[in-house]
Parts: C-alpha cells; sequence; structure tokens
C-alpha cells in the first residue's frame, strides 16, 4: 500500500530519470555510453552499484563498465560470462514484468558459475522486503527486433530495500531506454569505422589513381584509352605523351580517331582480329606526315567501376628498328646481295607458287562438270579434261587427277618486291584463294598451262626466261672481278627495266638470269627475249673503259604436273640450243 510521500518520491525519480535518460544522449561513443548507463543508475535511480554486462559477437556476456565501487570495478571489468550462464540466471527468480529478480536464497547455487559478479557484505535482513547481500537484480536490454543486447546488473538499494513498483518501472524504462542508447552508440561507431575505411579505401585509390596516371603519362612507350562497346567502339579517350611524338599528333588530334583509322590498309584485318583481352599484334600506324610506323599493340580491359563502362588499355611499343632489321634478314636470305635480285631459292619459290602436282589437260564441257557436280557419275571417263575442279592434288571423279581452266593472263602475278607474300604457303595454293571444300568438284586455283607448240596459238601461260651471258668470262677473266660485278648490276639494271611491274627477275647464279612473265603466248616470250636481248649488248662502261657481254635465251613454259626444278631445266635446255644455234661472234654482237 502505498505511503503519504510516494507522489513526491515519484515526482522527483521522474525528475532524476528524465535527466540521466537525456545525458545518454550526449555520449560520443560507445564506451562513452555505457559508461554513462550505469553512471545514471548510480545517480538517479538509487542503487549504490551497477553494471552492464555487453552481448560480444561471439554471443557471450563482457563486463563493459561499472560504476559505484572502483575496487569492484577493477577486479571484474572486461571478464566474460558464457551466454548459456547468462540464459540459466535470466530464467530464475521471479519476473518483475521484464527485470529478473533473484533472491538469496536461490542464488546460492549461483556461485560457482563463469558470470562474473562481486560480494557484498551485511546482515541479514530483519524485514520481508529489506535487501539482502545475496540478491541480484537483473534488467535485460533488447534491441528493436528482439535481439538480446546486454544486461544491467543493480545491487545495494541506498533505501536498503526491494525496489517497489514505481522503482521497478522506473529500472525498466531506463533499461529500455538504455537499449536504445547502445544501439545508437553502435550505430554511430559502425558508421565512423564506415567512414574511416572508405576515407582510407579513397585515399587509396587517389594513390592508385595517381600512380595510374603517371606511369600512363610519363611512360617511355605509347599508351592510350579507347572506348569499348556502343557506337563509338574503339575511339581514343586519352593518350600520353610518347604515343603523341611517336605518330606526330597532338592528343587533342588524336581524340578524333580510333586505331582503324590510323592503321595502315593492309593491317585493318590484323586489329579487327586481335582480341580485346590479352590480344597482341605486330601492325602499322600512319604518322602526320603520311608514314607509316611498326607497332606492337598489346590490349587489357579495364572497368571504371565495379558494374561501370569497360575501357580498353593499349600499349603501343615502336617496332620499327626491329621489324626493319627483320625485312632486312629476310630480303637478304631471299635476294642477291649483289644486284639485290631474288635469288635461286626465292625464284623457286615465285615459281612452286604458280603449280600444283595435277597435269592440266583438254576442259571438259560444262555439262560434264555439271554432271560431276550434281549426279556424282563418271563424267570424265574418256575425256580427261579439266573441270572447273577439285582442289590441287584431289583425284576427280574417275579417280584420276582432274585440273581446271586457266584463268586470264596477268591473274596472280609476281612482284620482285615482296617475299614476304610467299613465305609459309601452301606451294599449291596462291594467296588471297578462298578454300573449297576438300572432295567438291570444283576449287579455285587457277592452273598453269603452257602453248602446245612455239606456234602462237593464243594461249596465254607463264613464261621462263632462262638468260645466260656471252662473254663474260673474259671480262672477268681479263679485267678482274671488280669489273665482272659491275656488269652484273648493271645487266640486272637492264633486264629489271625491260619487264613489267609484275614480273619477276632473278639472278640464279654467276651469270645466269632468269624472267619470269605470267599471260604471255609464244609469240610475245619471243619478242619480250629480243628485247632484252637488245637491251644487254649496249656497251657497259666500268672505270673509263667499254666492254660488252652479249646474252643467249632460251623460253620455257611453266605448267601444272611440272616442278620448279623441272620448270627450269626445261628452259636451260632451249637456252643452251639456242646459244649453239648462233656463232661465237654472233652471239657478243647480240
Amino acid at each position: 500500500m502505498e505511503t503519504e510521500s510516494e507522489p513526491y518520491v515519484r515526482l522527483a525519480t521522474l525528475r532524476q530519470l528524465h535527466r540521466v535518460v537525456a545525458e545518454l544522449n550526449t555520449a560520443r561513443s560507445l564506451a562513452d555510453t555505457l559508461q554513462t548507463v550505469v553512471d545514471g543508475i548510480v545517480v538517479g535511480l538509487g542503487y549504490e552499484l551497477a553494471c552492464v554486462n555487453l552481448v560480444r559477437p561471439d554471443g557471450d556476456l563482457v563486463v563493459a563498465a561499472f560504476a559505484g565501487d572502483p575496487a569492484a570495478e577493477a577486479l571484474i571489468t572486461g571478464r566474460v560470462g558464457s551466454r548459456a550462464s547468462w540464459e540459466r540466471r535470466l530464467t530464475m527468480g521471479e519476473n518483475w514484468d521484464g527485470l529478473r529478480f533473484i533472491p538469496h536464497t536461490e542464488g546460492w547455487v549461483l556461485m560457482e558459475d563463469d558470470v562474473p559478479q562481486w560480494h557484498t557484505d551485511g546482515p541479514d535482513p530483519r524485514f520481508e522486503d529489506e535487501w539482502h547481500p545475496e540478491d541480484r537484480l537483473y534488467a535485460p536490454m533488447y534491441a528493436s527486433g528482439g535481439e538480446l543486447l546486454g544486461v544491467i546488473s543493480v545491487d545495494r538499494p541506498r533505501n536498503g530495500r526491494r525496489p517497489g513498483a514505481w522503482g521497478r518501472e522506473a529500472l525498466q524504462m531506463y533499461a529500455f531506454q538504455a537499449a536504445i542508447a547502445i544501439s545508437n552508440a553502435r550505430l554511430r561507431a559502425n558508421m565512423q569505422r564506415a567512414l574511416v575505411r572508405l576515407e582510407r579505401e579513397q585515399q587509396a585509390l587517389r594513390a592508385s589513381e595517381e600512380s595510374f596516371r603517371q606511369a600512363f603519362e610519363y611512360a617511355p612507350s605509347g599508351m592510350a584509352i579507347a572506348e569499348m562497346g556502343g557506337d563509338q567502339h574503339g575511339r581514343l579517350l586519352r593518350t600520353n605523351d610518347a604515343l603523341c611524338r611517336l605518330l606526330g599528333r597532338p592528343a587533342s588530334v588524336l581524340r578524333r580517331y580510333s586505331f582503324s583509322d590510323l592503321v595502315h590498309p593492309e593491317d585493318i584485318g590484323t586489329l579487327l582480329r586481335t582480341s580485346a583481352e590479352g590480344g597482341r599484334a605486330e601492325l602499322r600506324l600512319g604518322r602526320r606526315d603520311g608514314t607509316y610506323v611498326w607497332v606492337s599493340l598489346r590490349n587489357s580491359v579495364v572497368a571504371d567501376a565495379a558494374d561501370g563502362p569497360r575501357f580498353l588499355l593499349t600499349h603501343v611499343e615502336d617496332i620499327e628498328e626491329r621489324k626493319r632489321h627483320e625485312l632486312q634478314l629476310a630480303h637478304r636470305a631471299s635476294h642477291d646481295s649483289l644486284t639485290g635480285l631474288p635469288n635461286s631459292a626465292e625464284l623457286r619459290a615465285r615459281l612452286g607458287a604458280r603449280l600444283c602436282r595435277r597435269p592440266q589437260s583438254v576442259r571438259a564441257t560444262a555439262v560434264e562438270a555439271l554432271d560431276a557436280a550434281f549426279e556424282g557419275r563418271d563424267a570424265y571417263d574418256g575425256h580427261p579434261g579439266p573441270a572447273a575442279g577439285h582442289a590441287p592434288g584431289h583425284a576427280g571423279h574417275d579417280g584420276h587427277p582432274v585440273a581446271a581452266e586457266a584463268g586470264g593472263a596477268g591473274e596472280h602475278g609476281f612482284h620482285a618486291d615482296g617475299p614476304d607474300r610467299f613465305q609459309g604457303a601452301d606451294p599449291f595454293e596462291f594467296p588471297g584463294a578462298p578454300s573449297a571444300p576438300a572432295d567438291g568438284p570444283y576449287d579455285h586455283h587457277v592452273h598453269t598451262v603452257a602453248p602446245a607448240t612455239d606456234i602462237d596459238d593464243g594461249t596465254k601461260g607463264l613464261a621462263v626466261l632462262f638468260c645466260d651471258l656471252d662473254g663474260f668470262k673474259s671480262i672477268n677473266d681479263r679485267f678482274g672481278h671488280h669489273t665482272g660485278d659491275a656488269v652484273l648490276i648493271e645487266v640486272a639494271r637492264r633486264l629489271t627495266t625491260g619487264v613489267r611491274d609484275g614480273d619477276t627477275v632473278a639472278r640464279l647464279g654467276g651469270d645466269e638470269f632468269v624472267v619470269l612473265a605470267d599471260g604471255l603466248g609464244a609469240a610475245d616470250a619471243a619478242d619480250l627475249a629480243v628485247r632484252l636481248r637488245n637491251a644487254i649488248i649496249p656497251p657497259i662502261r666500268v672505270d673509263g673503259r667499254a666492254v660488252r657481254v652479249g646474252a643467249s635465251f632460251g623460253i620455257g613454259w611453266a605448267s601444272c604436273g611440272m616442278s620448279a626444278d623441272e620448270v627450269l631445266r626445261s628452259a636451260d635446255q632451249r637456252m643452251y640450243i639456242e646459244k649453239r644455234s648462233r656463232s661465237k661472234a654472233h652471239r657478243r654482237a647480240g
């Protein structure tokens, strides 16, 4: 039953409770908040001792704050009690509307568990509601989701009595507000840690970006960043000074281009085949002065953010010197060091590139070719002519090789300055030819044919002119190798001047030269031999003296089914026949 002064006690306690609750919201850190909680209990709720046991991430509870007794504070602060022991305590004793009171008559069983506790001395109670030194009162604190945050422990009420209804309600209200304050403090602490971590990450990112910028800008080789995807895929967004110097263009101008705008037309396929992720390519890029420089491109993909746009980072290395050295080595391996003409190996490679294993024969009719293609019957039985044909080296429907009709004159001619064109190619295919089905009745090989006789019947083929100088040995013996070398160089120049751009002039060795001229008939080849002989016989001046050499030409014809050596041997034999048919004086006179 309430006493007469109870309303005044309630009012005073409410004022104190309001003040200490206000103090909870002024604490700046979690530790300050916990200490404010226990200090408020001692100052405002009338208990001499108070303790906050806070739940750790592993579920156990640690003594996080203590107030009222420095000795007890030093003894138990920081000590840990297991979650199981605490759950046992919170189910014992009496439930006071959310508070848990364990009287001394029941609490003796808790003396040996692992929950940190202190012991107070005092006389046994004389009244029923008097506080016993071994009584325990706990106020659990829960988060808004019902999760246990911690437990407030109080001891030794200043009035020496167990709290009444108003005292219990005040403690319960305070525990509720303390739980809110602790949750907010934890949230602020987590936010502060997140902000600190974010600031560190941003600092690291800024440092990384600065390192990348410096590495990009001051790299000794070219660097570029280009767009990936979209309508402007490949457009240059950023270039460093090294790339600007390499291409002779300022960065503001380069931003208008993509690499596909700058690449050499012959290398556009190489660029398009280059993989964006880790792709490599060696190609030529255009400079401002219209020249091209050999570069090595290495691509990698970088992302602006986790799900942000992706960019292409390209490393551009100048390999002009290496490429020039490689081309020089390749040229030396395939060209004569004295005259600069293709050598014997290069001549055989170019000649072999036009020949296949299958001999050329009479062309089959169109009806027979269609029958072979679509009906699969023996279309060529008794007609050994060429279909438009099987791939080189494949048998026809009758089990015998079948050849195709030759292409027009001048098609797929040779170039004296293009050795790379034939290196590594199939000797029975010409560059640029599309592949054909392995067993199909047609292929795209243009068979090389030869005129049937020396009489011009209109057939155009690949003429092989074998040239042997007459009188060269005597010049070499009389005037020395220096004069002989000068004569060979001049003869090579006159031969090269006398042929078409697509023809090949090669030095076979010694004083022997070979000319490959495609798309000629028998009369055309004979006229070319006369023109070249007349170009050679005029005097050649070496060191102030004039010397003369003649030339004997043998005309052979390349034909599918022959090897390069067989073709050269045939032209060589015709040259010796022609040489023997003329007198020595006539040979020198041309």
